[in-house]
């Protein structure tokens, strides 16, 4: 039996981002159930909710001190239930953010750790190296810049030990080997299941398992690290236990699904994550990465499917999300960077798998640049102010009026401010445009889940030149035409184009769909 989620298409809400029900100027649970309409209408089969778990909030979430409870911000675990049973009555099913590789600094574990060496075991801590223990245990990095660890000071008020964070300081590295973790772990997944959630997003899946010697880095820059298969901070094999502890869990729920962040070089080792006794579905991020070319595409397209395929699994498609600039922008802005967003949307939606659609890229938002003295991801400080974080993909969404908030708050005081520039984007605006980007989302989705031209796993690509023609089990034609001339169509009734078609041929930055 085909699952729900093998060909569904999900809604990621960043909370704090999509509609504020209570004026504070951050986005909240009743915000989105007040905006269920509006997403069932676009067509969406399940909602992705990033973390809304009691937090400090110095990661916006990803920083949990009750994994268990609803933060007071997002309207606590009352609106939680009130948007599960919303949901659910329009057949829209609602998977929540599970932090495992970290907790908060404020998580009673780690306040009791710092103030008993006797419970330091559920995280890493570490004697320092040198002759009074004042360099770090080794020369890992932080992914938001500067190292790994962070000395503590002991009760007594003498420099301690040191503890490991791959993130913030704010979000110490929970200690895996310790059987505590794996029995939290799982009252936490219960107590959501059973509260009807339907499943998770396992944010750094490839994360949590540590070698247990700790071994230096070969490599320490940043920018190389992005290139480099020899981590030793990520996928570990003993992370495939957790995986396979986690499914043990999700099992006793057969509607649920687990979803990872999978960042891992390979096909063989991204396919392992996939196994029947692991996750249902990974995050392949080649189609993210890859530039508007028709070869890339091509290949990041290919790629994705040979390693899903190499588990048996379900390939997943996205081009945004809240770690990452918007496709508008990172597809060289304004008009065209919206033409190729449009194009690439149309690809994305003939792929068989799932599809992962970020809030707001409906609307053809671009990222913002936000003057420096707004931002708030931890990456702009800990990086020493050199790289500028993600806060430019996560400006509130423009629902109405001519002048921000637009709609989403009663509040001109948002948690990040939003751009003037944007009163042409809303969805009230483009609601009333059938030529619109939302519209053509909308119909999009539409057509993906009505018509039988979309069934089927497989797919031929073919790419000549600059265009690539994507052709479905079902007899669905995609063709991309990433060049700078317009080309001629391929035979074939016009199902929809991201772009006005003339004299039967399709512009350059745009993309058919053909039965």
């Amino acid at each position: 039996m085909r699952r729900w989620w093998a060909d569904a298409v999900f809604y990621q809400v960043y909370p704090r981002s999509f509609r504020d029900s209570d004026g504070d100027g951050v986005g909240d649970l009743d915000g989105v159930s007040a905006g269920l309409d509006y997403l069932a209408a676009l067509g969406v089969d399940a909602l992705w909710l990033n973390p809304v778990m009691v937090s400090p909030m110095a990661d916006h979430g990803y920083d949990v001190a009750d994994p268990r409870d609803v933060d007071p911000l997002f309207g606590g675990i009352d609106a939680l239930d009130r948007l599960l049973d919303a949901a659910h009555a329009r057949g829209i099913r609602v998977t929540m953010d599970l932090v495992p590789n970290h907790t908060s600094s404020a998580h009673p574990w780690f306040v009791q750790a710092l103030a008993d060496p006797r419970h330091r075991d559920r995280y890493i801590f570490r004697d320092g190296r040198g002759p009074h223990g004042d360099a770090p245990p080794n020369n890992w990095v932080s992914v938001f810049g500067g190292p790994a660890w962070t000395r503590i000071t002991e009760p007594d008020g003498t420099p301690g030990q040191w503890y490991l964070h791959l993130f913030d300081p704010a979000q110490p590295d929970l200690n895996w080997n310790h059987p505590a973790v794996f029995e939290d772990l799982e009252k936490t997944l219960r107590f959501w299941l059973d509260r009807g959630v339907d499943g998770f997003r396992i944010d750094v899946a490839h994360g949590m398992a540590k070698p247990p010697e700790l071994p230096d880095m070969a490599v320490t820059d940043t920018a190389l690290l992005r290139n480099s298969d020899d981590d030793p901070r990520f996928d570990n094999d003993s992370v495939h236990d957790i995986h396979r502890f986690i499914r043990t869990v999700l099992d006793d729920y057969p509607d649920a699904v687990a979803v990872g962040e999978v960042w891992v070089h390979g096909n063989e080792r991204f396919a392992r994550y996939l196994r029947p006794d692991e996750l249902h579905l990974g995050f392949n991020f080649r189609l993210v990465q890859a530039d508007f070319d028709a070869r890339e595409v091509h290949d990041a397209i290919d790629n994705a499917i040979a390693a899903a395929n190499l588990a048996g699994a379900t390939p997943t498609w996205t081009l945004s999300n809240h770690d990452v600039e918007r496709e508008v922008t990172r597809y060289g802005d304004g008009a065209r960077g919206l033409a190729r967003a449009r194009a690439m949307a149309l690809v994305m939606l003939a792929l068989p798998g799932a599809v992962f659609v970020y809030n707001g890229e409906e609307l053809g938002l671009p990222n913002v640049d936000l003057p420096d003295e707004v931002l708030q991801d931890p990456v702009w400080e800990r990086s020493g102010h050199t790289e500028r974080g993600r806060d430019g993909c996560r400006v509130p969404m423009p629902w109405s009026g001519d002048a921000p908030p637009f709609g989403f708050s009663s509040s001109t005081g948002t948690w990040l401010p939003m751009p003037a520039e944007w009163a042409p984007l809303t969805v009230q605006r483009q609601q009333a445009d059938p030529t619109s980007t939302l519209e053509f989302y909308r119909r999009a989705i539409q057509l993906r889940s009505s018509r039988a031209e979309f069934t089927g796993s497989r797919i031929e690509l073919n790419t000549a030149d600059e265009v690539l023609t994507l052709r479905s089990e079902g007899g669905l034609v995609c063709v991309l035409n990433t060049g700078a001339e317009p080309v001629p169509l391929p035979p074939g009734e016009v199902l929809l184009t991201s772009a006005e078609l003339t004299d039967a041929l399709l512009p350059a930055d745009s993309a058919v769909w053909l039965i």
